[in-house]
């Protein structure tokens, strides 16, 4: 069987867009990843309407991305906070991805918002590819792509 053959309803990367593959809800998990806990600070911040940002953290809640941590400031009603589960922790390598193609090929004059540095040494953070083994820095040329074992025949 080939590639075109293949269904592809099983694709990680069709079910990864399907809980993550909108705008909105990448630039929520940016300003999430970024310390941003509260709704008024995501709907300030971000810019986009109390009701579809109300829909994207259910969604994010919904597929175990985010998770909401109770509290009160004194004098108001509780509410909640948006916290990054180790689900959505795992997703910050795709942000860094993002942001250093971003960075290479949709940037402005101005540069970058964030300026991702190493702790230890100050280093510029960088994603690369790698195979298990510890062959890092690989190409597209260096891999090969076969058909998984959840692999079918298209219907």
């Amino acid at each position: 069987m080939e590639w075109l053959e293949a269904s592809t309803e099983n694709c990680p990367i069709q079910r990864t867009l399907d809980v993550v593959g909108e705008k909105w809800t990448l630039l929520i998990l940016r300003d999430a990843v970024n310390g941003v806990r509260r709704f008024d600070d995501f709907h300030r911040h971000i810019g986009l309407s109390e009701a579809v940002l109300s829909d994207r953290l259910r969604k994010l809640i919904a597929a175990g991305v985010l998770k909401t941590i109770p509290y009160r400031e004194p004098g108001s009603r509780s509410r909640n906070e948006y916290r990054l589960t180790r689900k959505g922790w795992d997703l910050w390598p795709v942000l860094m991805a993002l942001s250093q193609w971003g960075e290479v090929y949709a940037l402005g004059p101005e540069g970058p918002v964030l300026d991702i540095r190493h702790t230890d040494c100050d280093a510029p953070v960088r994603v690369i590819v790698e195979c298990s083994a510890e062959h890092s820095t690989l190409t597209p040329g260096e891999v090969t792509a076969r058909l998984g074992p959840g692999a079918r025949i298209r219907s």
